[in-house]
């Protein structure tokens, strides 16, 4: 296999990629990682940061940044998957904008991070646009706005864009409106996961690669080369999560794909903006993202992609030429500078973890030691840097304002059997498609959607 293959991101990493060691043998820890990528590297940083004397070991199966930490989009952003009304209903107004205004502090923790191990990430705090390309969008985009401020949000949270302003800032066809908020930095994924794994074996953390996890137990994680040890084993598997045994129906492994062009010249960035390196959407049903790389491509992806039943991941499952050539017609439809005649270079894809309620979660079994922390739902690049922080105050048995928070030890609900969750998973998937394509040729919203998003957290 070769690790540059897999994303853009991997194949323009300064270093080869080789792995590192592998497990020599059976080995003791205080505290053992499995996952090399953010978020067990986050949980690691901080622990040795905290407390250097602390034996901690990270174990991966391939090299850090396999999985969606090398391949994702790119966005270091506040989003949440539960949404903030949601929050609200389930653990009251205080604690869900406590919740929020968390995610703002992670992108600004991650930035100084950053600086202070000096991370050539290509990182650019030029916050988010959402476009609104239809009336029915631009309802939606209102309805966000409002629903911030009743949550206690303010004004510079996120604004309100009329047709030129955020035409000014990503000049998309067909622009009406939309919303633009300063919590986002668009950076290189798999430089900052790289150099993650780099800082933390500086401050003296032991990261064998090449290294599969078999099994988890209270005190032990067991690989083909030897068991390690600890009283606290933290997982931090994400969409890789039901290949452990036990967690077959922890999370759902749901596919995103991505395309890259190549780099682009000035005259056509003058047509289609982005000049902070603002990333983008719109408000859409089914996702779309991008940004705008640092070496002038436009690195874009979305949802559409099927979900694979048991809950397989497969290398093969990165690829489905149709998804490919959707994501290429969209951005063409978006941006008609990148006509057909524009090359695409990259085309890559991945795993992301879903949990049953839509709901990311850490946590810690004080009882067995067993922690963990994911079911991003694809907003993983900001939030797995929270988690981190907060796994390293739970297994320090410190109580903190991060502790405290309403995702601190939640716990989902299993997803259904087979072939239940196949058939739920591919059908919410087809709703909100035709959804999208129903609101296009109606100009009126899907009811059938805002009734499937109830089921999103929202």
């Amino acid at each position: 296999m070769r690790y540059q293959d897999l994303s853009y991101w991997l194949s323009s990493v300064d270093e080869p990629l080789t792995p590192r060691p592998g497990l020599p043998g059976d080995t003791d820890a205080d505290v053992v990682i499995v996952g090399a990528g953010y978020t067990g590297l986050w949980t690691a940083y901080y622990l040795a940061a905290t407390d250097p004397a602390l034996r901690i070991v990270v174990l991966e199966k391939e090299i850090a940044g396999y999985g969606a930490s090398g391949r994702n989009g790119g966005w270091c952003s506040a989003l949440f998957p539960t949404s903030l009304p949601a929050l609200a209903r389930r653990h009251g107004r205080d604690r869900a904008l406590a919740m929020q205004h968390a995610m703002h502090e992670t992108v600004r923790e991650v930035g100084r991070v950053v600086a202070a191990e000096g991370i050539d990430c290509d990182w650019r705090a030029g916050g988010t646009v959402v476009l609104a390309r239809t009336e029915v969008q631009l309802g939606r985009a209102r309805a966000a706005v409002a629903e911030a401020r009743e949550h206690g949000l303010a004004d510079a949270d996120l604004v309100l864009l009329d047709a030129a302003e955020a035409a000014a800032r990503c000049h998309a066809e067909g622009v009406r409106g939309g919303t633009y908020t300063p919590h986002c930095a668009a950076v290189h994924p798999a430089k900052l996961v790289r150099g993650l794994a780099a800082a933390v074996e500086r401050r003296g953390v032991r990261v064998f690669e090449r290294t599969p996890v078999t099994a988890l137990r209270p005190g032990a994680a067991v690989t083909p080369a030897g068991v390690v040890r600890a009283p606290v084993v933290v997982r931090a598997t994400e969409g890789f999560t039901p290949a452990l045994p036990g967690q077959r129906r922890a999370v759902a492994p749901v596919y995103s794909l991505m395309v890259a062009t190549e780099p682009l010249p000035e005259a056509a960035w003058a047509e289609i903006g982005l000049a902070e390196r603002e990333t983008f959407s719109d408000y859409r049903h089914v996702i779309i993202y991008g940004q705008r790389t640092a070496d002038g491509r436009l690195a874009f992806g979305g949802r559409g992609a099927p979900y694979h039943y048991g809950s397989r991941v497969r290398p093969d499952f990165d690829r489905e030429p149709r998804v490919f050539a959707a994501l290429r017609r969209v951005l063409g439809e978006l941006f008609p500078v990148l006509g057909p005649e524009v090359p695409v270079t990259h085309t890559w894809g991945g795993p992301l973890g879903v949990a049953r309620d839509w709901a990311a979660s850490v946590g810690l079994d004080r009882s067995t030691g067993l922690a963990w922390a994911g079911g991003y739902v694809g907003d993983g690049v900001g939030t797995s840097n929270l988690a981190g922080r907060t796994l390293a105050d739970l297994i320090r048995g410190q109580q903190t304002d991060l502790t405290t928070l309403p995702w601190v030890n939640h716990r989902s609900p299993r997803w259904e059997p087979e072939p239940l969750r196949w058939l739920a998973v591919n059908a919410g998937l087809k709703v909100m498609s035709s959804a999208d394509e129903a609101e296009l040729r109606t100009n009126r919203p899907s009811r059938r959607a805002q009734a499937f998003s109830h089921l999103l957290g929202h």
